[in-house]
């Protein structure tokens, strides 16, 4: 066996986490910072839990769409050029984490398109910008992954940015951040991190290092989810959700993922679905696929997911579809109790475009590694419902 591992980010986690921002920030030698951050999240204010804690001049940038192109960030990265900034700090969800990915890359390679680095995975190391990533959810991982996905609208695709050099330099887990997050994208983000894990445990480039991360992530996720929908103002069960979203986020970004991100990708560049709630429609579906492959890994899981008794009760044999049937359970909870979508009948504009993305799901690196070698016919399959939801 031959395996590497990257994971370089310092994590700074916990209540008031954020209170060691100005450090960190002297640290690296920021006196003029970029912030990067969405409407949305501005609007609430969110820019002032941060800036409380920073003394420090800075510029804003919060113009990052919930699907971000190419064309913001290279937008950014002219700005912060303009504005003379010594730093990234990047403030959000996926979308924002990612797109300050790729303006880190693009000012560190020093590229004048981000083109030119799209895909590339041996880039040396460039110039030296600090980067630091703070999540507003708990799903992405992002703070802690090697990839940064971002659209393309011209081709209507989902590109991936990938370097050993892309992960940020500090990551602020801070419960505060999340507390406000609605039930249902608290549970959709939540699914996020728990296919990452569930993917990286099982996918055909794991190793050691990523199913000690992997497990850990699947561990924490199942003792918390439900907790949080019914107390979502805890600040210990926010901050175990957040370390579980950098578990899986360092787990499936030294492995990999499956078949679920391959599809799961193909439905948001298409269909314009959020991508936890792609991960909630497919996970279930795709592990039903794949369960004459992964059956001895699945039932695995059924320990990991706190099942204990359940496990030491089913012979070995159908330990693997316990596990499916109890995440199925799990989903359909979440379902009832914050209105999750877990049906690909939801998607109305399925049927219209399925060969679109049947396509784009075939060309997804991510369907590279899955243990299951799939075509054109298995994912239609798993799109109009064979394997379930």
């Amino acid at each position: 066996m031959y395996f590497e591992f990257v994971n370089k980010t310092k994590v700074c986690a916990g209540q008031n986490a954020l209170s060691q921002l100005e450090y960190e920030c002297q640290q690296y030698h920021m006196k003029h910072p970029l912030i990067l951050t969405d409407h949305v999240l501005y609007q609430l204010k969110y820019v002032d839990i941060l800036t409380k804690h920073l003394s420090l001049d800075y510029s804003l940038y919060t113009d990052i769409p919930v699907d971000s192109s190419i064309h913001t960030i290279e937008n950014i990265t002219n700005y912060y050029l303009k504005e003379n900034c010594d730093g990234l700090i990047a403030l959000g969800g996926g979308s924002v984490l990612d797109t300050a990915k790729g303006v880190y890359l693009m000012l560190s390679q020093e590229c004048e398109s981000i083109e030119d680095i799209l895909g590339f995975e041996d880039l040396k190391l460039g110039k030296d910008v600090p980067f630091f990533a703070i999540p507003t959810t708990s799903g992405t991982g992002s703070e802690a992954t090697c990839v940064a996905v971002v659209s393309h609208p011209e081709k209507q695709v989902k590109l991936e940015i990938i370097s050993q050099h892309i992960q940020s330099h500090v990551a602020f887990l801070d419960p505060v951040l999340t507390q406000n997050l609605p039930l249902k994208t608290t549970a959709s983000t939540g699914i996020d991190a728990l296919t990452h894990a569930i993917e990286a445990y099982t996918c055909s480039q794991k190793n050691p290092i990523s199913d000690a991360y992997a497990i850990l992530a699947i561990q924490t996720i199942s003792q918390n989810i439900l907790k949080v929908v019914e107390n979502p103002k805890d600040e210990n069960i926010r901050l175990n959700l957040a370390l579980a979203s950098y578990e899986a986020g360092c787990a499936f970004s030294n492995s990999m993922v499956g078949i679920v991100h391959a599809i799961g990708h193909a439905l948001g560049a298409v269909c314009h679905i959020a991508h936890g709630d792609a991960m909630s429609m497919l996970l279930v579906p795709c592990m039903r696929y794949n369960l004459e492959v992964n059956k001895d890994l699945y039932g695995d899981l059924l320990l990991y997911l706190g099942q204990k008794e359940l496990y030491s009760q089913t012979p070995k044999e159908q330990l693997g579809q316990k596990a499916i049937d109890y995440i199925a359970s799990l989903l359909q909870t979440l379902h009832e109790k914050t209105n999750l979508p877990i049906s690909l009948e939801s998607i109305e504009n399925l049927n219209e475009h399925i060969d679109e993305v049947i396509e784009k799901a075939l060309n997804d690196g991510a369907l590279i590694v899955n243990n299951k070698y799939a075509n054109k016919q298995d994912i239609r399959n798993i799109l109009e419902g064979h394997y379930g939801y």
